[in-house]
């Protein structure tokens, strides 16, 4: 069966919500979205396509935009980005049914509109259009759209095509992909090819998506493996996967993962405090969503100064759990192992592997119940008055140590400002 996808792309979201919030048009004005409370070398969030008109990059640092450039600086407020979002969202479910939806992120939607053209009797580009100035009038954001036979060429489209058009909106299919893009620079424009991939095939003369067609597929499976299917694939613009592949899919494990970029960089000790703090409330959240995990893996990221390999480790915790008196001893004692004591940290990241429902999960001989179930009453009862009182409303110890970072979490989103 053939498909029309339709890729939407809300156009420097963050950027254009706070532009609206004060009368201004983001295509004319001059903001970027960073916090100003942290250093000059802070990335910016999201900048105007007026700055970028000026060649200033999207996500640069505040010190890289240049002192010539007059423009204003708006605080993150990823609440506010989440509910415009989610009023964006209402207006595709006027239009398209949500089983033929797939959110890629908070600013882009993937749409099979397949089913839809001839009931609203329309073609794709009209439809896209039709969704992009119902967006701009009910929210004064503006979008940009691609229309594609096949996801992978909605993306392209949105990626390369779109931004040259007047409409912005650019449409391909496979052999108009072939005829137009094969011979674009520089690779890194295509989806899902970084620049890892782009220099590994530049070794070898491969660099457009028209030489990664005529390449040997032998060399691009001896270079990526598996992943070369993916990418020859996409040389020829094809791609097999649909919105109701992505609907049904179920992965085999699951796992809880919280990870942060500090603020400075961390001695040992330190280190250990907020590796601490975050475990605390990943066992919290296993509590609430009635899961337990059989290991832990810590990746410590130091310094960026030292230019030196991470630090990563797992600790088998030797039975499935989510108490806070089993895990945290076990990852204190991973990270006292793994990390070097002479380093700065800078990035720490925690995930919980094969996560499972609890009720599938029995106590074994060596675990103490009694005590373990004492333990889950206090989580539970911890739990329910955060709930209701706030994150904030109990706070241990180490929380309120020189360096903790958990109340200054509580109320961020993504490691942003909420508010």
């Amino acid at each position: 069966m053939n498909h029309t996808y339709l890729c939407i792309d809300l156009k420097s979201f963050y950027a254009s919500v706070e532009c609206v919030a004060r009368g201004l048009d983001p295509m004319t004005a001059n903001l970027v979205v960073a916090d100003p409370t942290r250093t000059e070398k802070t990335i910016c969030l999201a900048i105007t396509p007026a700055m970028k008109a000026l060649g200033i990059k999207n996500r640069c640092r505040i010190f890289e935009i240049p002192k010539t450039v007059d423009y204003m600086i708006a605080p993150p407020r990823m609440q506010k980005y989440m509910e415009v979002s989610a009023d964006i969202y209402a207006i595709y479910l006027k239009y398209i049914s949500k089983e033929d939806i797939h959110v890629y992120s908070i600013d882009e939607v993937f749409m099979d509109v397949t089913d839809y053209l001839a009931l609203y009797r329309l073609s794709a580009k009209q439809l896209g259009f039709q969704i992009m100035q119902d967006i701009f009038k009910k929210t004064g954001i503006r979008a940009s759209c691609g229309v594609g036979s096949n996801m992978y060429l909605a993306k392209v489209a949105l990626d390369i095509t779109a931004k040259h058009a007047d409409d912005f909106i650019g449409e391909l299919d496979e052999e108009s992909y072939r005829q137009t893009l094969w011979t674009h620079k520089p690779l890194t424009d295509f989806w899902r090819v970084g620049a890892g991939i782009a220099r590994r095939l530049d070794i070898f003369g491969i660099r457009t998506m028209g030489d990664v067609a005529a390449a040997d597929e032998n060399l691009l499976y001896k270079l990526f493996g598996v992943d070369a299917e993916l990418l020859i694939d996409h040389a020829w613009g094809r791609e097999p996967v649909t919105i109701a592949d992505i609907k049904s899919y179920r992965p085999r494990t699951n796992c809880l993962t919280s990870g942060q970029v500090l603020g400075s960089d961390y001695p040992f000790d330190k280190g250990l405090l907020i590796v601490k703090e975050m475990m605390d409330l990943l066992c919290l959240d296993l509590v609430e969503k009635n899961l337990v995990t059989r290991s832990v893996t810590l990746h410590v990221g130091y310094s960026n100064r030292l230019g030196t390999p991470s630090a990563h480790g797992t600790a088998d915790l030797q039975t499935y759990t989510n108490s806070d008196r089993i895990i945290l001893p076990a990852v204190t004692e991973l990270y006292k192992k793994i990390v070097n004591p002479e380093w700065s940290i800078h990035r720490v990241n925690i995930t919980c592997n094969h996560v499972m429902p609890e009720e599938y999960h029995q106590y074994n001989f060596f675990v103490d119940a009694e005590e373990l179930e004492k333990n889950r009453k206090v989580q539970e009862a911890v739990i329910s008055i955060k709930n209701k009182f706030g994150k904030d409303a109990i706070l241990k110890g180490m929380n309120l140590e020189e360096g903790a970072t958990t109340r200054e979490r509580n109320h961020q989103i993504g490691g942003h400002r909420a508010e």
